[in-house]
């Protein structure tokens, strides 16, 4: 059938276009995956929503479709910590692998999933792998108190190579919105993200209500989900859908973090990495409060879902 009916209705422009139902928008997603069309039109559909914009309803609709492909890791002993990673460092080093280490120390099975998007940034993977954390090949369980990373390739290839299009127009488009969001696991998970734009906002926390998930939503640093260790933001929790304010944005931003390196490169990062879990170096007030939201977040899911499942 294609998606040209979908395009004719996205593709008017900022003002001429027409939002998309959820069911409308899980076709076009889904046939995108799946390879159903052509370059033209996957790149037509990226173009049109980078100009209108993607609503709560396209954006559930995009993850119902998404959902029901992706290869879905076991369900963990506790909730899975989902940390998406797919932007790297580009000022200040990538500090998501020291948030993964970190939560793992608290017990949690952590999920690190992304692949390169953009050209001349140092990856949270590449730094896993130069801590001698090796990349899955295929989902597999992980167990508590453990960090495990995979490349999209191998959670869902259209996805990945709907990331790709990045690459050839540009410009980013809703599969980088999806895998900030989606939740590979057959059980029980929390999703840590972060937005740049304030006008995301109330559309994620329109999708968190509307699927019911567990999440921790704040500023990013440079894309990635990892709090700026200069700055303290707001920070939104949610559990099963329901939203609560954990902490309000501290004005102010650190001159100097202790001991953070001023090199990016993944063999600093990785030295400063070791050092902070050896003790060495202290942890970022920042990253520790993210830390200790996740934590409870994570604890919170684990008792409501227990008393979901109790009779």
């Amino acid at each position: 059938m294609g998606i040209s009916q979908y395009i004719k209705e996205i593709g008017r422009g900022a003002r001429g276009a027409k939002p998309l139902s959820r069911e409308q928008a899980a076709d076009l997603f889904g046939q995108v995956l799946d390879g159903q069309v052509t370059d033209l039109e996957i790149g037509a559909f990226c173009l049109a929503m980078r100009i209108k914009g993607e609503t709560a309803e396209e954006m559930c609709g995009f993850l119902d479709a998404t959902h029901q492909r992706v290869a879905m890791l076991p369900a963990t002993d506790r909730p899975l910590i989902v940390l998406p990673s797919y932007n790297g460092a580009r000022k200040l080093p990538v500090l998501t692998p020291l948030l993964a280490l970190l939560l793992a120390r608290e017990g949690l099975p952590v999920l690190l999933h992304g692949m390169r998007t953009e050209a001349r940034r140092v990856l949270a993977s590449d730094v896993l792998e130069a801590l001698e954390v090796p990349a899955l090949k295929a989902p597999e369980k992980i167990a508590n108190g453990t960090v495990s990373h995979i490349h999209t390739q191998h959670l869902h290839a259209g996805l990945a190579r709907l990331l790709a299009v990045r690459e050839v127009v540009g410009l980013r488009n809703p599969g980088h919105s999806v895998v900030k969001l989606m939740c590979p696991c057959a059980g029980p998970s929390v999703v840590v993200t972060a937005y740049t734009h304030p006008e995301y906002f109330d559309m994620l926390q329109a999708v968190f209500t509307t699927l019911r998930m567990s999440a921790l939503l704040s500023r990013g640093l440079e894309g990635e989900v990892a709090t700026d260790p200069r700055r303290t933001p707001r920070y939104d929790g949610f559990v099963h859908g329901v939203h609560s304010v954990l902490g309000e944005q501290q004005p102010g931003t650190a001159s100097e973090v202790p001991g953070l390196p001023a090199g990016i490169d993944v063999d600093t990062t990785a030295a400063y990495t070791r050092q902070v879990m050896a003790g060495e170096l202290p942890i970022p007030p920042a990253i520790r409060r993210q830390v200790e939201h996740i934590l409870q977040i994570a604890v919170r899911t684990a008792q409501d879902t227990a008393s979901e499942t109790t009779p």
